[in-house]
Order: structure tokens, then C-alpha cells, then sequence
């Protein structure tokens, strides 16, 4: 039976560290809810998954599956199952015997082992490869033998590392497209990890972002690319990425490379400085007759839309900025372009440069 997750308070140094993995992490996962954690190499993400799993020991806090505080349970005792960034799968195995071995380590009965194996194989589509050894099978099949040998447990809690790190990239459209998918039908609680913020956006229910080992924001997908927290977020969700651009309070808004960007003074007056941070999505970026000059490094044409790549001296150095167009004539690499925004997310210089706006 699929069980809600709590993370209270959880923290985790390691020993010998003075720095946290993880800091006073709070996220409650709903039963039944795919949510994914998604951030830069060394975030926690992956610290935070095997903290639950039970195979790190948490330096404070608790945690609970379902009403149960699982905090210091031993990992085999969670009724928890996971999928790995490596198959780990037993070579001299066939299919079947693989995602049937946890079963028969439970001494299930041969009857109930087999009608598990075969419903999963026909969940996963891997009824015809059940005779088959993992060195017959292609890179996606292999890892759907390791979704199979998890659901074959029937645990309260699914938990996925990086599963499709290995695959090329078209198989891992593919496959993302059919783990959200049998998520949904078995309706077990999940717990996903990954790097890939486009896959963190398509699988998941909510997406959770870290940085640093801190929760920068939990939302829906829609909620966190319309609404990011602070810069750090609007600049890691979203591909391209959000343009981030420093600029300086000036009367009646902001100073972008000499042109003037209009911002509500109730928005600057929250600023910490004389400086506040520009977001702007690169389709929210326009080529113009007035606006920003932008020197073009790079264009990528892609049939319907155009990228342009570009530079400007900020008042910190160089800013980096990609406008998106649609049917436009490409301009030459080298050349001046105005640019100018149509809608701007404001955030503080300072601290951890949340949103104002």
C-alpha cells in the first residue's frame, strides 16, 4: 500500500564535514504524488533520496513513511524499493529470475513470485524477454528489468536515482515518457532524482530544486517556471536558461546597458542596494528598434524558432543573453542587435536574491 513521505527538520553532515549535505530539509510527498528533486552536482538531491532510503544516517530531524518514523529503521525494514543510475542487474540471470530474486530472498511463494513477475513483464512490455539474459537486451530494456524487479515488491515507496543517466538521448525521451506514465497507473508514491531539468519539468507531479543542500522551492511544474523563488531558480528551470542581468536602480527603473527598463518603485524600494538582478526568459527577450545593444556571438536556427547569442558589458563585466525569434532573419555574427524585454522578473543583488517581483 502506497504511503505519504515526511522530511521534518532532516539534516546530514558527514563525518569528518563541517558543511551540511543536507540543511533542515522540510518536504511533505502526498500519497500517491511523482515527486522529482532536481539541481546542480552536489545539491543533495541524491543524499536526500538515500537518507530515506535508510542507507545514510541522519545527523537531526525525522522521517516518516506514512505515520511510521522510519529515522532509524534499518533500510530493509522501510518497504521501500529503488532504481539506480546502474542496473545492477545479475548477469548470469535471465529476466524473470532477476526481477524475481528480492521475492524468493523473502521465501514468497513460487505461485505468488510468478504472477508478480509476469504482470510486471506485461506492465513494461518485457513479456517476450523473460528467457532473455541482460546481455541480449538494449540499454532502455535493461532498465525496465530494474523498474520491474521494484514493482515486483509492491513497496509503499518507489526511489529513483538517475535511472536514465545511461541511456542515449532519444531513448531517454522514451523512456521518462513511459515511467510517468506506468507511475500513474500503479499510483505508488515516488521519489525521483535527477540533474536534467527538462526531465524534472515532464515527469513530475512537483518538482523540488536544491541548491547547496538547502530547498530553494517546491511547486508544480507551470507554478515554478512562472513564479520562480529567487534567481537561483528562475535561472536553473527553463532551456535555454533565463537571462540573468545585473543592473543598476536608476529613476523610474533599471539601467540595462544604458537603456532604460521600467520598474514599479514599490519593487525597487524592497532592494537591498543600488543594484537589483534582471530575469528575463529568452522568449521573453525581443529584437527591436530600441532597446539594449546586444553583440551576436552565436545563432541557432531550428526551422521554426531562432536563438541568438549575445554579450553586452554589464556593470560587473560581461552579460550573456539569448533572445528566441520566430521566422526572423537570422542577424550576422559579430553585428550590434537591440534587444528589449517584454516581461522582466526583478530580483535582489543580495543574499539569496529572491524575488521581488
Amino acid at each position: 500500500m502506497t504511503k505519504r513521505v515526511q522530511y521534518e527538520d532532516v539534516s546530514l553532515v558527514y563525518p569528518g564535514g563541517t558543511k551540511p549535505a543536507v540543511s533542515h530539509l522540510d518536504l511533505d510527498i502526498a500519497e500517491g504524488e511523482f515527486l522529482v528533486l532536481v539541481g546542480p552536482s552536489g545539491c543533495g538531491k541524491s543524499t536526500s533520496l538515500r537518507m530515506l532510503a535508510g542507507l545514510e544516517p541522519i545527523s537531526s530531524g525525522t522521517i516518516f513513511i506514512g505515520d511510521r518514523d522510519v529515522t532509524n529503521v534499518p533500510a530493509k525494514d522501510r518497504d521501500i524499493a529503488m532504481v539506480f543510475q546502474n542496473y545492477a542487474l545479475y548477469p548470469h540471470m535471465s529476466v524473470a529470475e532477476n526481477m524475481a530474486f528480492a521475492l524468493k530472498i523473502q521465501r514468497v511463494s513460487k505461485d505468488e513470485i510468478n504472477r508478480r513477475v509476469k504482470e510486471a513483464a506485461a506492465l513494461l512490455d518485457l513479456t517476450d524477454y523473460l528467457d532473455r539474459k541482460p546481455k541480449a537486451l538494449s540499454g532502455g530494456q535493461r532498465q525496465r528489468v530494474a523498474m520491474g524487479r521494484a514493482i515486483v515488491r509492491e513497496p509503499e515507496v518507489f526511489l529513483m536515482d538517475e535511472p536514465l543517466s545511461n541511456l542515449d538521448a532519444k531513448l531517454r525521451v522514451q523512456t521518462r515518457t513511459q515511467i510517468a506514465a506506468l507511475q500513474r497507473r500503479l499510483g505508488t508514491t515516488t521519489l525521483y532524482v535527477t540533474h536534467d531539468q527538462v526531465e524534472a519539468m515532464t515527469m513530475g507531479d512537483r518538482v523540488a530544486v536544491l541548491k547547496d543542500g538547502v530547498l530553494q522551492q517546491c511547486a508544480a511544474p507551470r507554478e515554478l517556471y512562472d513564479n520562480p523563488a529567487n534567481a537561483f531558480v528562475g535561472g536553473f528551470i527553463g532551456s535555454p536558461s533565463m537571462n540573468i542581468i545585473p543592473s543598476t536602480i536608476t529613476e523610474g527603473g533599471v539601467l540595462m546597458n544604458g537603456h532604460l527598463i521600467p520598474v514599479a518603485r514599490d519593487v525597487l524600494a524592497k532592494a537591498s542596494g543600488d543594484r537589483v538582478i534582471l530575469g528575463v526568459r529568452p522568449e521573453n527577450l525581443s529584437l527591436t528598434e530600441e532597446g539594449a545593444d546586444m553583440t551576436v556571438v552565436l545563432v541557432e536556427e531550428l526551422g521554426p524558432e531562432t536563438y541568438v547569442y549575445g554579450t553586452y558589458t554589464g556593470p560587473d563585466g560581461p552579460v550573456e543573453l539569448v533572445a528566441r525569434g520566430q521566422g526572423m532573419d537570422a542577424p550576422k555574427l559579430g553585428s550590434t542587435v537591440k534587444v528589449a524585454p517584454k516581461r522582466i522578473y526583478v530580483f535582489d543583488a543580495e543574499g539569496d536574491q529572491t524575488r521581488l517581483s
